[in-house]
């Protein structure tokens, strides 16, 4: 029908037939086709497509007045749309839950679930009751003079406080497994459980590299601030004590850290483990 509509407008536009002409050709009425002709605005080259049959309104549409009242309420308080509607009923306003979340919803003021987040698998978060129990890991993102990136790469065992950070080329999964692993050679205790937040760096392949070591991988809740604590206490320490007082630099970064863990695992006093070094806490456990 598009086609026909667009053959009949050229037909009466460009080659001069009558709409009583056209109308008999396509068996329409001739004030059909001078509707026809009132829509085309490209001389009959182009289709006019179908209009929807629905109506243009209902008889049970929310108000303007209601409508403004909902977006006042959800732009300036920011309230949720179970909120809204037990105000707008406090204010004798009768309208229904799904009707506000309509409005909320056609308007784009409903803050949806991403579609890209993938979702992760709930893990037990063990007590740190021994060396290696559970270990925490992050990455510091540090901007050079030249306005590139440099990446530090992060680790702390929760129960000695023992740490290790590495600079890093990139943020890829590879990338980070090939730390935590490289961190193991360095510690002298067995990784069980390794906890990260749900950066692009931690995600499915990261998991399957440190189960093929018999590493288990938890990620830590979200919106929960708490959980990732240690390390980033530990990454503030690292950059005040560290790698702010070089050149931001990979080369320098690298060095400054050779030199500084250590000092943080073998002579730095910890609050947290009763004013002991990380390596008096293993030794102690060694016995």
């Amino acid at each position: 029908m598009p086609k026909v509509r667009r053959d009949a407008v050229n037909l009466v536009k460009y080659r001069g037939w009558s709409m009583r002409k056209v109308s008999l050709r396509y068996g329409v009425e001739p004030s059909t086709v001078s509707r026809w002709c009132k829509k085309d605005y490209c001389g009959g080259f182009r289709i006019i497509l179908t209009e929807s049959s629905a109506p243009k309104t209902h008889p049970n549409a929310l108000s303007r007045e209601i409508i403004n009242k909902i977006i006042e309420k959800r732009v300036g308080r920011r309230r949720c749309g179970q909120v809204i509607h037990r105000e707008l009923l406090r204010e004798d306003v009768k309208v229904s839950l799904s009707s506000v979340h309509r409005t909320l919803d056609r308007l784009n003021l409903l803050k949806k679930k991403s579609p890209w987040k993938r979702p992760h698998d709930w893990t037990p978060r063990p007590e740190p009751a021994f060396a290696g129990a559970l270990l925490e890991v992050d990455t510091v993102h540090i901007h050079a003079p030249d306005g590139s990136r440099i990446y530090v790469y992060t680790l702390i065992d929760l129960f000695s406080r023992w740490a290790y950070a590495e600079i890093g080329k990139n943020l890829l999964a590879r990338s980070a497994a090939h730390f935590v692993l490289k961190a193991q050679e360095k510690a002298f205790f067995k990784f069980q459980m390794i906890q990260t937040d749900h950066g692009s760096e931690f995600s499915t392949r990261f998991s399957h590299i440190l189960k093929s070591k018999d590493m288990n991988h938890r990620h830590s809740r979200v919106r929960q601030k708490d959980d990732q604590a240690h390390i980033e206490r530990f990454n503030r320490t690292i950059q005040e004590e560290c790698l702010d007082r070089t050149t931001h630099t990979i080369a320098d970064f690298k060095k400054a850290l050779k030199d500084y863990l250590p000092y943080y695992n073998n002579k730095r006093l910890h609050m947290g483990i009763n004013y002991q070094t990380p390596l008096e806490v293993l030794q102690r456990c060694w016995g």
